[in-house]
């Protein structure tokens, strides 16, 4: 999904109302109702549907949108209050016609038009399961004053015990450069309207918007493509629904591929456990791991879905290069194959993972240890199959011989550089988790997923799914970009069922199946 300067997003608005004849209240009347769905979306996970909602608008189209989800979130059967940041005399066209509406469903309204007012309010709050954060949008510049700067510090007071929607923008955020240029809301969920702001996916921005969701207004396809070319795309369900098409009853799960799975040893017991789990989770048909042999039983009832072949170890417990034997005779057309996961960085990890580069019988997954070992990006760019990698910008970073540092301050030329010089499909996990191909010239952001997935196991689990989606044939730049949204969807849904604290790899492995459901119907 293209992303967009608030410039562009202006004219498109523009040239929707006036070319396109779209009244400008009934996109207001879209986007609030958008951003009503996306709250009780985000209430039933945590367990509060028809809990309570506390909106806090301003006085410009943002509150417009939030007094067409209290409405909305009002019929959905959820205890709603609107506080206005300022006074209703001051609210003028659509924002104002919506104000007056919710005298209908009687729902109650303060107006807080001073500081002082605010500054009472965090004294003495209003408990609600979720506040909607509607002060400020994608026009604000500068430092906010005045009650929305009241405004914005009481919905910081609350962050702590409420779960924090934004619309369009994090109240504070400049939504081109994504710099909080005084105080600034931090979002769990931030819900943009039309299609995402340039700044919502900067580095600056990370910590504010939280998850960020898109509602559709309507815009015509020949507005949005008018607007000016973006080198960064947003990953969304409508990219990736045609790799997941509908299956004919009449098949079997010969026709849906076969992961082949290496690694495991040492400590790293449970890595291909994670992994041999989520990829029985991605459709495909079948997955064999390959271990060392003291790992067999263990993989085994931890993983009944898959079938597991002993490779022989070393004293420590790690892969030899004998099992270059094991592996070949699971060898067919095209099967996929994913190495890393617990292969730690034996003397024999770099000779397995030389001699997959050369003679993988279909597309090669290289992740963890196994990066580290393969000496230099380069050494992938002479694979026969598509190769797909997988770092932390600490790997990342042992790739390209520099600095983490100098890798996660500008992730965008790390992923581009590394794409390039392996030739290879690149995946760049991380907040803000990024894909690039080494010839296309857009790069592909994630902006799911929460700090609750920064444990031991998410990456394993994350290799394994999109092993998986490279097994039933799914182009690598596509997998790659399929396998992290619905990776992040799912740690989403478990921080959200569960608390980020105290989630871990196998509640992201959970929530897989109902993640899915996000790009597939069935």
């Amino acid at each position: 999904m293209k992303i967009v300067t608030v410039a562009e997003m202006r004219e498109m608005d523009r040239r929707t109302i006036e070319d396109f004849k779209a009244p400008s209240r009934s996109l207001m009347e879209r986007a609030g109702a958008g951003v009503a769905h996306s709250v009780a979306q985000f209430a039933e996970l945590c367990g509060f549907a028809g809990g309570f909602v506390h909106l806090i608008a301003g006085r410009g189209n943002n509150g417009g949108d939030a007094f067409v989800a209290a409405r909305c979130l009002k019929d959905m059967g959820f205890g709603v209050e609107v506080w206005l940041a300022g006074s209703p005399a001051q609210l003028t066209g659509d924002a104002a016609f919506f104000y007056s509406k919710l005298k209908t469903p009687k729902i109650n309204t303060e107006a807080l038009d001073s500081v002082d007012e605010w500054e009472m309010a965090i004294r003495d709050p209003l408990y609600a399961e979720i506040i909607v954060d509607g002060v400020l949008g994608i026009g604000a510049m500068g430092p906010a004053r005045g009650p929305a700067a009241g405004a914005i510090q009481y919905i910081r007071s609350q962050q702590d015990h409420a779960l924090v929607v934004s619309i369009d923008v994090p109240s504070g955020l400049n939504a081109d450069t994504g710099i909080a240029e005084g105080d600034a809301v931090f979002a769990d969920v931030t819900v943009t309207i039309g299609l995402p702001k340039r700044g919502l996916v900067s580095a600056a921005a990370r910590n504010h918007v939280g998850a960020l969701d898109v509602v559709d207004i309507g815009l015509p396809t020949e507005v949005m493509d008018q607007a000016g070319a973006s080198d960064i795309e947003l990953i969304q369900p409508s990219d990736l629904r045609p790799a997941f098409s509908r299956r004919h009853r009449d098949t079997h799960k010969g026709d849906y591929g076969h992961a082949l799975l290496i690694g495991g040893g040492g400590a790293y017991t449970g890595a291909m456990t994670l992994a041999a789990r989520a990829a029985a989770r991605s459709g495909v048909g079948l997955v064999t791991a390959i271990v060392p042999q003291s790992l067999r039983t263990v993989l085994a009832s931890a993983s009944p879905e898959s079938m597991v072949a002993a490779a022989p170890e070393s004293e420590e417990g790690t892969l030899t290069e004998k099992a270059i034997d094991v592996i070949r005779s699971f060898y067919a057309p095209g099967r996929a194959v994913v190495i890393g996961p617990g292969l730690t960085r034996s003397p024999a990890a770099r000779a397995l993972v030389e001699f997959l580069v050369k003679e993988a019988p279909g597309p090669l997954l290289v992740d963890a240890d196994a990066l580290v070992v393969a000496g230099g990006p380069e050494s992938f760019a002479r694979a026969k199959h598509p190769v797909v990698l997988t770092p932390h910008p600490g790997e990342a970073a042992a790739l390209l011989g520099c600095a983490v540092e100098e890798i996660q301050s500008d992730r965008i030329a790390a992923v581009r550089t590394l794409a390039k010089r392996s030739r290879a499909v690149v995946v760049l996990k991380g907040a803000g988790t990024l894909v690039a191909a080494p010839d296309d010239p857009k790069v592909w952001i994630n902006c799911c997923g929460n700090p609750g997935m920064a444990k031991g196991g998410s990456g394993d689990v994350l290799s394994g799914f999109l092993g998986g989606f490279l097994a039933q044939g799914i182009a690598p730049l596509q997998a790659a970009c399929a396998a992290v949204y619905v990776h992040g969807i799912a740690g989403d849904f478990a921080a959200l069922r569960r608390s980020q604290l105290s989630i871990t790899a196998s509640d992201i492995i959970a929530e897989l199946s109902p993640a899915f459901n996000e790009i597939s119907a069935r």
